[in-house]
């Protein structure tokens, strides 16, 4: 003969299960708000951590954002403060730029123009050149200083033809030594760096 258990406790497991997937669910959501509360903040603060003097103006529109990698380029002169000493003059730079910190896509080159002017050339032909505004000093104790650029001349139709500003943050290297040895008068020196260009036209 068959026995049939008649289960008392059937319905508060069923209970039970449904209040713990509940909760699962109520800590899951609770948890993804929290990571993106804090993922808000940490953006917040990076943009809190820029001068105010780099900042650009209000009501800029952030529409290219590049990665560098190379170098800045000095050479060796005689210090005009004291003749008896030679120091590190910066001279340009020389860097690719890509579309991310991993340095694969490339997208163009960072080069002075005519010897004097930071240009900035993407591969689709368009190019600006920058006039320094502002300058603050890196985070980086080796890092080049972050700068604010007014765009000055254009060239092309492509990405980089309606900026107006440019800032150069987050620098990673680039600052040549202190002093040099008198040996190396004339001598050129590349030290590398790596930073990140920001391009804003307005809105």
């Amino acid at each position: 003969m068959t026995t049939y258990i008649f289960c008392h406790n059937c319905e508060y497991e069923l209970f039970f299960n449904t209040f713990v997937r509940s909760t699962i669910n109520a800590m899951t959501r609770t948890v993804f708000s929290f990571l993106l509360i804090c993922y808000t903040l940490v953006c917040f603060g990076q943009n809190n951590n820029i001068p105010q003097s780099i900042q650009v103006p209000e009501g800029s529109k952030l529409i290219r954002h590049a990665y560098a990698k190379g170098v800045q380029i000095y050479v060796c002169i005689q210090d005009a403060k004291d003749t008896s000493h030679r120091i590190w003059l910066f001279t340009e730079p020389r860097a690719d730029l890509y579309t991310d910190s991993t340095y694969h896509q490339y997208i163009g080159k960072h080069y002075f123009e005519r010897g004097k002017y930071p240009t900035w050339e993407y591969t689709d032909g368009s190019k600006i050149t920058g006039i320094k505004l502002k300058q603050a000093n890196a985070p980086d104790s080796l890092g080049v200083p972050w700068l604010l650029l007014k765009a000055g001349e254009t060239g092309g139709t492509g990405a980089l033809k309606p900026v107006v500003f440019i800032q150069r943050l987050y620098t990673k290297g680039g600052k040549a030594p202190a002093t040099a040895n008198k040996s190396l008068r004339r001598h050129f020196l590349e030290v590398p760096y790596t930073a990140e260009y920001f391009f804003y036209s307005e809105k």
